[in-house]
């Protein structure tokens, strides 16, 4: 992979379709590592509202990620359900959670972002790189009294299948 960066001009489009998606999740205070395979697939869903209980917005994507997550050898399914709405500024988004509590900005118009999330009393810290139209990674470093984590995830565009789109 390389360092350059990709310039993205509108995070939602960007991030519009189906993701193939590899996390490795290291525990460092436990030293034990986890890892997360799936999809995530970014839909524009103005029925967003009924999942959630949140007001869908004019070019809101939903985000639902899917896999198995294994954990000190045991798997398990996982999944998460976000909304990414627009932001203020033009090519810009905010990430909400499932039930629309704000998680953190997102602005990808130079091909790198970080962003932070307090929770309770530990911090998430977001990176939040673009290599080319098919590959972006995400590194949270969490810390605080309760975790000391690092999460790396990587995505790459699902191809499309001929017969119709790639949704799983």
């Amino acid at each position: 992979m390389t360092d350059e960066l990709q310039p993205v001009p509108d995070a939602l489009a960007f991030l519009a379709g189906s993701w193939q998606v590899e996390r490795t999740v290291r525990d460092l205070a436990a030293d034990v590592t986890g890892a997360f395979t799936g999809t995530t697939d970014f839909t524009a869903d103005l029925t967003a509202d009924l999942t959630t209980g949140v007001a869908a917005e004019a070019g809101t994507l939903l985000h639902v990620e899917s896999g198995s997550f294994t954990w000190r050898g045991t798997a398990r399914p996982a999944e998460r359900t976000l909304l990414y709405v627009p932001g203020e500024e033009p090519g810009t988004a905010v990430v909400r959670f499932a039930d629309g509590r704000f998680f953190h900005g997102l602005d990808l118009r130079t091909g790198h972002h970080v962003a932070d999330h307090p929770c309770s009393a530990d911090l998430y810290r977001g990176e939040f790189t673009v290599y080319d139209a098919g590959r972006w990674r995400t590194v949270w470093r969490v810390k605080g009294p309760a975790k000391d984590l690092v999460l790396t995830t990587d995505y790459r565009r699902r191809a499309a299948d001929p017969s119709g789109p790639a949704d799983r």
